[in-house]
């Protein structure tokens, strides 16, 4: 267990520190979410830098880091659905994800059973990258209402929480999109075909 998989797996705890400090009601919660999820973010970037430079990119850390994106990404997004950030509209579009998401998974594992690991691709990444700029608006929108309300206007509130709904539309195209490229390229391992080429 190395630094970049440790940067990996804290992903998981993050969350649910995440979504601790949203139900909890005192002072500056909220803005302690905000700053909680910041951190998680930063961790899918500098796990992948400190696996290059140091020379430990491994199959584990490739599999392990899409799968902790997806767990970080839509257990935030439904717990936001849950408490109501999001509002009921956006239940179809978070099941799109879902589902895509499902389907990925259960690419990566049929692919690793035949000894194939699936690293994350670009596309990929810019709809993670799409949904927590989505996660940082809404959480964003979310502290400034709670917290900073006597201090800045509501209309900054609601700005950054229609932003946030307005890059969630955004970054559920973006993860249908990339799921229906990651299905087409990879298809045969879902039909067995690559199974002669090992």
């Amino acid at each position: 267990m190395n630094l970049p998989n440790l940067l990996t797996l804290s992903r998981i705890p993050i969350l649910f520190g995440v979504v601790g400090f949203l139900y909890l009601p005192f002072s500056g919660a909220s803005s302690l979410a905000f700053v909680l999820f910041i951190i998680g973010a930063l961790t899918d970037w500098a796990d992948g830098y400190y696996a290059r430079k140091q020379g430990l990119v491994s199959n584990f850390g490739k599999l392990m880091d899409a799968l902790t994106d997806k767990v970080f990404m839509v257990g935030l997004f439904i717990s936001l659905l849950v408490i109501g950030i999001l509002p009921e509209w956006t239940l179809p579009l978070l099941l799109l994800i879902l589902s895509r998401e499902f389907l990925i998974t259960g690419l990566r594992l049929v692919a690793a059973s035949d000894g194939v690991i699936l690293a994350a691709e670009k596309s990929g990444k810019h709809k993670t990258v799409s949904q927590m700029v989505a996660a940082i608006l809404l959480l964003s929108a979310v502290a400034v209402r709670a917290d900073f309300s006597e201090r800045l206007p509501l209309i900054v509130g609601d700005v950054l929480h229609w932003g946030g709904l307005s890059f969630f539309v955004i970054a559920t195209l973006l993860t249908v999109s990339s799921g229906a490229q990651y299905m087409v390229k990879y298809w045969s391992i879902f039909t067995g075909r690559n199974e002669g080429k090992q």
